[in-house]
């Protein structure tokens, strides 16, 4: 999903490998006492943070909060703050089964509900991501978070109609809906969709 510049050989190498030196010489784990019975008394604590850290995954996140920022307005559409993602997952609680995002962005909903599973002791493998975006700047910066992660993201579409006008997934019955829709939208396609068999519990205004 990567810019194919980043596969060509004329990309500027001095550049490249100062980022690969400045990316290895991090710390990626906290430092720990010297002596060897410290070490040893501590050995299981440190195993289970590390496989609970995923420190890519939340240098990504980090970053794509900061670039939200940084867009203001039009960082809400790639990037829903973590404690609104948080508490929509939190209040759902999707231990297992199918999890559908009908405008996806960055993935939020999809990293937070495998950490939800993984903090009570879940298996992540019985949960299943489903998810659409419009801008497909945004679908790769979806696709590539979820890869760090080594989460599953083959059922991730994109196409520049957005969900509402050319739905992905037409057959999916999912377990869990989450999504953090653009805010005052008014050019969604309304007029075109009355009719449509998702208005089950009404048809909103165009």
């Amino acid at each position: 999903v990567l810019s194919k510049v980043y596969a060509k050989q004329n990309l500027d190498k001095t550049s490249l490998g100062g980022l690969i030196d400045l990316i290895g010489s991090f710390k990626l784990v906290s430092d720990q006492k010297s002596s060897s019975e410290q070490l040893e008394l501590d050995l299981e604590q440190n195993v289970k943070k590390l496989q609970q850290a995923d420190v890519l995954g939340r240098v990504y996140e980090y970053f794509l909060g900061e670039f939200a920022l940084l867009e203001g307005k039009k960082g809400g559409q790639f990037y829903t703050p973590e404690p609104i993602v948080k508490l929509l997952v939190e209040m759902l609680e999707p231990y297992n089964g199918r999890v559908f995002d009908p405008c996806c962005g960055s993935g939020g909903m999809f990293v937070q509900s495998e950490a939800f599973v993984a903090n009570h002791q879940g298996r992540s493998e019985n949960l299943s991501i489903y998810g659409q975006e419009s801008n497909e700047t945004t679908y790769r910066l979806c696709k590539m978070n979820l890869a760090i992660r080594g989460i599953d993201s083959s059922n991730i579409k994109w196409n520049n109609e957005g969900s509402f006008l050319n739905d992905a997934h037409p057959d999916l019955k999912a377990d869990f809906i989450m999504a953090n829709p653009p805010f005052n939208d008014s050019d969604w396609g309304g007029e075109l969709l009355r009719t449509d068999g998702r208005w089950k519990y009404g048809v909103p205004p165009v």
